[in-house]
């Protein structure tokens, strides 16, 4: 899923016309992707040959007999040391097959439980806010709504002084919307409607100032993965 570019004028606008009402700034970024999760690679290979050598050590002793008589005729005797390097040798074949499955990204993607994906959006989202968005703004009122497109996640980071007047629900009921329109595959109309609904909420507890200086880039700002 991209943000394409009708989008993109369609999200800077929305921004700008929001901040006209506000002293408060909005900061947008679509990630493709939150983490490469290539630890889950090995995770997965991990649990593959735990899974097989757990399966061998319950399988009864006569279902080992026959497995051994299939695979290699029933007259085939092995030395211990012969069978410890036959099960060393599966055992990595099938590691490095489950490796290189679960390396496609799709395949990547769709086995990294929903926890670990959230928590790594989560982390991706703070440390954007802290380099672009943090101590940027004269009256610490910037909020940053930060979509992770292949995770089909949101992360809403406000300001300190922001925390202080607007209840964590509200945040969450804007990014429960943004996230729906993800699901829908309408990421430019959950981003607007997302800048909208953020903005009513900044020029309440936060009207223009006289001065009210753009601070921070109205763009959508897109980052990869």
């Amino acid at each position: 899923m991209t943000v394409d570019p009708g989008d993109h004028q369609r999200v800077t606008a929305a921004v700008r016309e929001v901040e006209t009402r506000t002293s408060g700034e909005i900061v947008t970024i679509a990630a493709r992707s939150s983490d490469h999760y290539l630890d889950m690679v090995l995770a997965w290979g991990v649990l593959a040959v735990f899974l097989a050598l757990a399966t061998l050590a319950a399988l009864p002793p006569p279902m080992v007999e026959r497995l051994h008589g299939a695979a290699l005729g029933w007259q085939a005797q092995l030395s211990h040391g012969e069978a410890l390097a036959a099960l060393i040798l599966l055992l990595a074949v099938k590691f490095g097959a489950v490796c290189w499955i679960v390396s496609l990204r799709p395949v990547r993607l769709a086995l990294t439980p929903r926890a670990i994906k959230a928590r790594r959006v989560r982390a991706r989202a703070i440390d954007c806010f802290r380099v672009g968005a943090e101590w940027r703004t004269v009256g610490r009122t910037a909020v940053l709504i930060y979509v992770s497109l292949a995770e089909h996640q949101v992360e809403i980071v406000a300001d300190r002084a922001i925390h202080s007047r607007v209840e964590p629900e509200e945040w969450g009921r804007i990014a429960a919307g943004l996230v729906d329109a993800l699901k829908d595959g309408r990421p430019g109309d959950g981003l607007v409607a997302a800048v909208e609904q953020s903005g009513e909420l900044l020029a309440r507890h936060f009207p223009p100032d006289v001065r009210n200086p753009n601070e921070l880039p109205d763009r959508l700002i897109e980052t990869g993965q």
